[in-house]
This record gives C-alpha cells, structure tokens and sequence, in this order.
C-alpha cells in the first residue's frame, strides 16, 4: 500500500543562467545551522569545480540536505545554461516539486521557459521565487505577470497555475511573501517549501526500485550512483539487479557495498534507507544514467525519458605541430581516448566516437560551452591536442531531405545596436520572429530563429557590436529543413612565413596587416596563425625577421619601433575565430592556432582543388 513519507521533501531548484539559483542554496544552507558558529563559508558554496567558480554557472548538478523543524528537504541545485541542459532533464525525475527562480529585473528568460517546460511535463508543482528584489530596477509585479503568462503558454494546469510566489534577496538572505514587504530570513521560503511540495509516496512493503539519475565518480571508489528510493528499501549487502527501461534486455545482478544519505554538504553512510530518501550508492561498476536498481523478485524498470541528443560535435585530436609534446604531460592517442572516455562516466549529453584514425576522436556535446568547458578542464589536467572548428549534426528526416539544429536566440540590446545585430543574424540565416521594447524604451528585445551552426563564433562579434552591451540567450528549438550556406569568416588570417622566434622589427612590419595575436620573444612556426587580417584572404608574414644592420646611419634609424599590444584569445574566443581549414592546438600553458596543412604550396594546392 502507498504511503507518504512526511518527514521528507524533495526539491529541484532551476532557473536562467546567473539568476541566483546558487546563492540561493548557499543562504538556505547558512539559515538551517548547517555551519557551526564562526564557521568561514565560500560565496557559491555549491559551486565546487574550479572552473565553475570562475566563470559564476553552475555546471553540474549537485545534492544537499537541510533540515527544517524536523523535516529533511533534499535541494538540488541544477545548471542554468542550455548546454547542460541534460543534467536539468535528469534530476527532475528525482524531486516531488520545483522552486523556479526568476530575476526581479530580466524576468522569464528562454532558459526559464525551458526547465519549466520539463518540470511542468513531470506533473511536478512549482513555487516561484523572485529574486534579487533588492536590485533598484527591480519590477517584481510585471515578472510576477510575465511568469504567470508563461505557464498559460506551456499549458500548465489549474494546479500549477495556483502556484504561491515568494519574494526573495538571496544575497542578503531574506524572503517574503509580499513584493513591497522587506523580509528578515529565509523562514517563508522554509515554510513554502513544507507546506506546498508534497511529501514523496511510495510502497515500504514492495520490492526494492531506486531510479538511478545522476552518476559521480571517484577514482577511489568508481561510479557512484545518486538517485530516490521510489518503493521498498534499500540496504547494504543486499542482492539487486540492474534494469533499464530503454533495454529490456538489461538484467545484472549485484551487491549494495556502500550507502549514503545527503546532510549538508557531506554523504552520510548509512546502513539502509526507505521510500523517498536520496541515496548514493558506490561500489557497482555496470551503473549507468537510467537504471534502475530492483530486488531480485521484482524487477520492474522505472520509465526514464532519453536524454536530449548533442546537436555539435568537434574533432579531438593528437597534437602535430613542431612544438608538439613541449609543454603537455599526456600527450598520446592513448592518453587523449582514456581521458574521453572516462568523462562519459559522469556526462549524459557527451558523445565519444573513434574515427578511421587512431589519432583522432569525434566528440559531440550540446553547445559551444559544453565542450569548452571538456577543453578547458583537459588543459588544466595537463593534456596537450588540438582541436577542429565545431560543426552542427545534422540529420535526414522521413523523406530523405537534410535538416540541422535550430536555436531560438533572445537579444537585448540597445536600441542604436538593434540594425548591427539584425543585419549580422540575417548574414547567418537568422529570421526575425519578434521585436520589442524593454527597460522603459532604451533596450530592444529581438528574438530569432537561427541555425545552431549560424551562431558558431558569433558571440565575439556579437560583443564588439554591442559594445559589450547586449545580452544574448539560446534554446535549442528542434530540427528544421537546411537553411542554405553560411560564410562564418570574412577577414583572412595573417599566417606565420617561417619556425623561429618573433623579433620586435619583424612585428612592427606585421602589424600594419592587420591585428596580431602575438607579442615579441614568442615560439612559431610555419602554418602558424599570428593575426588576423583586414582583407578576406590569408597573408603569410615574417614575424621573426630581423634589421640587418650597415655601417652607415640615417637620422631617426634608431627610432624605438612602437607594437601595439597584442590581441590575446581566450578559449572561447579561439574556438570561435577559427575556420574550417584550421585547428587550435591546446596546451596546459599556451593556445595556438595554426592551419590544419601547414606547408605554404599543399595548402595552396588543396584550397585550389576545393
């Protein structure tokens, strides 16, 4: 029979990209005495990978537990950005109710629209918090009308539609249940969460069922798989099979070894748990993303939907140029391949594929930002390769026609940058599907349809149009039919002429080409991308070039030469400038980029063939 587990609440908090999300958590964390006295805490607590805490998104989903008058509330904090979009689909399964938070000043945003979306699917209830009303543009009212207007849209049910609204700062740790009442704590929020999120149900008496929504790993320990206990009870040494609702065929048996429970930020090991507990459990290698653990006697599989598809893929592979294998500890094939695959054991939305050659491997993820984000910690780690120019998947629908990726993209910008922005969209195959006027009329709101690959190296241009003024969002929007070809770079690149170091004199001669990505007492070689060019063709530029010096002087030889700084490339910034016919060759300590043919006469050669 099924029965309520009172003590318990479950809950998912998501949202858009730097809407507080984060912050959130951490005062909730703070307001519940999880921290002793004194006790010196991080900002973005949950924010625990390094390169999470630098660029302020969240991007792997993480649990916690906090306790509230005797109720345990299981919180997790999930990604904001499309990209990991994946690891937002997953944890819903595991939660009874969302909190979806929404910026007092940006109000509903395309990311907003799509986890809602998904909560909304699952039935799930939803409490929504409106954050940062301490910012001095805040509109709490009209976000409060923008929110409710986004329900009616998703088709959102009379239920849901009854929805409480909380108030909230998150960065002073205050919530209310009144837009124009200050609070003083979190305690609304607390009480909303006990009262409106209902308590997990389940069958203590059935067969053992725990979905399985998120793995971890450690090198110690292997896979750890985290996910709730639907029905039943779950022990230590006890005899379960794994199943899978997508492979019927999918039955091995296996032992509990380790169990934990979530308190705070710790895993708590415990000797067995009951219906609606968050539990880890570590010590089986076959664990996947989807599974479900069962007890011999009852092996049912609980439906799990199948993670979204990636929609771009790049080609990772061993690094070839003349400075090959200076600067990097892993360098090889092997080393490249086992670092891929091991990060399938945590990441869903990757996708891994060898190719005809060892020494490459085609690598797909949903975003720019999701293999970045593989790229950079591989770097980090201490892997040297290079890397080609992302490029869409596309696919053949039912009738044989070619389709790709579609991305609705949210512009705000400022009104006199509104025709820049149209104008280069349009270039890229964007259609205009809505115009309109935010911020008392000094910003426009343009939203597009746009292919995933017309966005590809956009964002830099994007930036400059704007003058770093505008805010862009994407969501993947579906496949649509092939919208035609797209040139992504107009300016050619200025290519090093020989291997050397570069000399002062031989960049003073450079620079008048165009803009250089390199500065004096610096490594290249021939092939070498330095700069980039005003004109649509490549030039090839003698960077290492010295005065040759004569006995004779002339007034004002002995002039200082004045360079201008160099123009240094962070990796998205990299990614997005190089072209189909380059690579950027990645290394703990430098990014360069070079042409994938480095020989001046073959690539002449192959670009006439093409």
């Amino acid at each position: 029979m099924r029965q309520k587990r009172e003590d318990i609440r479950n809950v998912a908090i998501i949202a858009h990209v730097d809407h507080g999300k984060t912050t959130l958590v951490d005062e909730l964390l703070k307001q519940s005495g999880v921290f002793r006295k004194g006790q010196e805490v991080a900002e973005r607590i949950m924010d625990s990978n390094e390169i999470e805490r630098e660029r302020g998104i969240t991007i792997l989903s993480k649990n916690t537990a906090v306790t509230y008058r005797n109720t345990k509330i299981n919180i997790i904090d999930t990604p904001g950005h499309a990209d990991f979009g994946g690891e937002v689909e997953r944890v819903l399964k595991m939660v009874d109710g969302v909190i979806l938070v929404v910026d007092a000043f940006e109000g509903a945003m395309p990311q907003t629209k799509f986890v809602l979306r998904k909560a909304l699917e699952l039935k799930h209830p939803v409490i929504v918090c409106i954050n940062k009303i301490d910012r001095p543009e805040a509109r709490p009212d009209e976000v409060v009308n923008e929110v409710l207007e986004l329900f009616l849209e998703l088709d959102a049910d009379d239920a849901q539609l009854d929805c409480p609204f909380v108030f909230t700062s998150a960065k002073t740790g205050v919530a209310s249940m009144d837009a124009h009442t200050p609070g003083t704590s979190m305690e609304p929020l607390f009480e909303t969460i006990v009262n409106y999120i209902p308590a997990p149900e389940g069958d203590p008496d059935a067969g053992t069922q725990v979905l399985i929504s998120t793995i971890d790993y450690n090198e110690y320990v292997g896979r750890i798989g985290v996910g709730k206990v639907d029905n039943g009870r779950i022990a230590v040494n006890q005899e379960v099979v794994i199943c899978n609702h997508h492979e019927t065929d999918k039955q091995i048996r296996v032992k509990v070894s380790k169990l934990y429970e979530f308190d705070g930020l710790n895993k708590v090991e415990v000797r067995e748990a009951g219906i609606g507990a968050i539990v880890a459990i570590s010590g089986i290698s076959d664990l996947h993303i989807g599974d479900t653990i069962c007890s011999p006697d009852h092996v049912i599989p609980i439906p799990f939907q199948k993670i979204s598809e990636p929609t771009i893929a790049m080609q990772f592979m061993v690094n070839d140029s003349p400075l090959a294998g200076l600067e990097g500890k892993y360098v090889t094939s092997r080393h490249i391949r086992d670092r891929l695959f091991r990060e399938l054991n945590t990441d869903v939305s990757l996708r891994v594929e060898e190719t005809d050659t060892t020494e490459c491997f085609k690598v797909s993820g949903r975003g720019e930002l999701h293999l970045s984000v593989l790229i950079e910690n591989m770097r980090r780690e201490g892997y040297e390769f290079a890397v080609s120019k992302a490029e869409v998947l596309f696919r053949t629908d039912g009738n044989g026609k070619r389709t790709e990726p579609m991305e609705l993209c949210y512009i705000d910008v400022p009104n006199e940058f509104s025709g820049a922005v149209i104008e280069k969209l349009g270039q890229r195959r964007g259609e205009l599907r809505n115009m309109s006027s935010i911020s008392g009329g000094t910003y426009t709101r343009l939203e597009f349809s746009i292919p995933a690959r017309g966005l590809i190296g956009y964002r830099g241009e994007f930036l400059t149009d704007t003058k770093g003024n505008g805010i862009m969002n994407t969501v993947f929007d579906g496949y649509a039919p092939y919208k035609g070809d797209i040139q992504y770079r107009k300016q050619g690149s200025l290519i090093a002429f020989e291997a050397g170091e570069t000399i002062t004199y031989g960049l003073f001669n450079a620079q008048e080409r165009g803009t250089l990505f390199v500065g004096p007492g610096e490594k290249v070689y021939a092939g070498m991308v330095i700069g980039q060019t005003g004109r649509s063709e490549d030039i090839e530029v003698n960077v290492c070039k010295k005065k040759q010096l004569t006995n004779t002087r002339s007034s004002g030889a002995d002039e200082a030469l004045r360079l201008t700084p160099p123009k240094i490339l962070s990796l998205e910034q990299a990614l997005d400038f190089i072209d189909t016919d380059e690579l950027l060759e990645v290394t703990p300590t430098n990014l360069r980029i070079r042409k994938k043919i480095l020989d001046p006469t073959l690539r002449k050669r192959a670009a006439m063939r093409n």
